[in-house]
């Protein structure tokens, strides 16, 4: 079992930079690779980038690549996505989850966090 607590949300001007963090708790949170989601208003949730267990490989969708950096701590149990050159198409509540696969599947992620609302002013 692993639960996840985010925060860090708030609102940003455009072309801001934000952290996001994600708080797991369960001693298995090392063996879960870690993804970061998003959902705006009216949308799908959206995949925006994993980070592999050791940390060692990250992968992003194509509408954050260059801006958003994820990284973990092992030792803190933490998950973190760096955000710069915020857009007001970045607004929506961001998720951590979990999985046991490197993927950017959402039904792939076993266990979520309740959310995180980040919002982009023009």
């Amino acid at each position: 079992q692993v639960q996840l607590v985010e925060s860090g949300g708030g609102l940003v001007q455009a072309g801001g930079s934000l952290r996001l963090s994600c708080a797991a708790s369960g001693r298995t949170f090392s063996s879960y690779a870690m993804g970061w989601f998003r959902q705006a208003p009216g949308k799908e949730r959206e995949f925006v980038g994993g980070i592999s267990w050791s940390g060692g490989n990250t992968f992003y969708a194509d509408s954050v690549k260059g801006r958003f950096t994820i990284s973990r701590d092992n030792a803190k149990n933490m998950v973190y996505l760096q955000m710069a050159s915020l857009k007001p198409e970045d607004t929506a509540v961001y998720y951590c989850a979990a999985s046991e696969y490197r993927t950017n599947r959402a039904h792939d992620y076993d266990y979520w966090g309740q959310g995180t609302q980040v919002t982009v002013s023009s």
